[in-house]
């Protein structure tokens, strides 16, 4: 019942740990998830030494691999504001559609709907930006499937 870790962190206004005496380490990890702060579990070199506590202890690679999952664990609860990591702020530039020219674009058109679709395209003007765009000019030509820059449109159309 690890939810009783919460209750009693509650009602003492204490730190909790875990007292597990399940097989494997699921539990455990289960347990720092929850918030114990503490963890006890069995340890043997063996678990064909005779004995009670043997059986269901951790041999020295699997109590390895439960403090590699604990850190694991306590760094991905993260901080608790729901914000993006920088590993996806970066992925985001790549991944995110942008507004690219639907066909060759010649410099001074003005762009109206049909000429930009959305796709993954690098930097450029995000598909939010849509009603802001059509209707401005081209200071370039845009070749098919280029994203569309802030410095590629203006709202004038005499660009001499």
């Amino acid at each position: 019942n690890l939810r009783a870790m919460a209750t009693m962190q509650d009602a003492f206004g204490v730190p909790v740990g875990y007292s597990d005496h399940t097989m494997g380490s699921a539990v455990a990890l289960a347990a720092v998830a929850l918030g114990a702060c503490l963890l006890e579990k069995h340890f043997t070199l063996d678990r064909n030494l005779p004995g009670p506590d043997h059986k269901a202890s951790l041999e020295p690679d699997e109590l390895s691999a439960l403090i590699r999952g604990v850190r694991i664990v306590e760094d991905s609860l993260g901080s608790g504001l729901k914000e993006p990591t920088k590993a996806e702020r970066v992925i985001a530039v790549l991944a995110r559609k942008k507004l690219v020219a639907a066909t060759n674009l010649e410099v001074g058109e003005r762009l109206g709907p049909d000429m930009l679709r959305a796709q993954r395209a690098g930097p450029g003007l995000l598909p939010n930006e849509t009603s802001r765009v059509v209707g401005c000019f081209l200071r370039r030509a845009v070749r098919a499937g280029t994203a569309l820059q802030e410095a590629d449109i203006t709202a004038q159309s005499d660009l001499s």
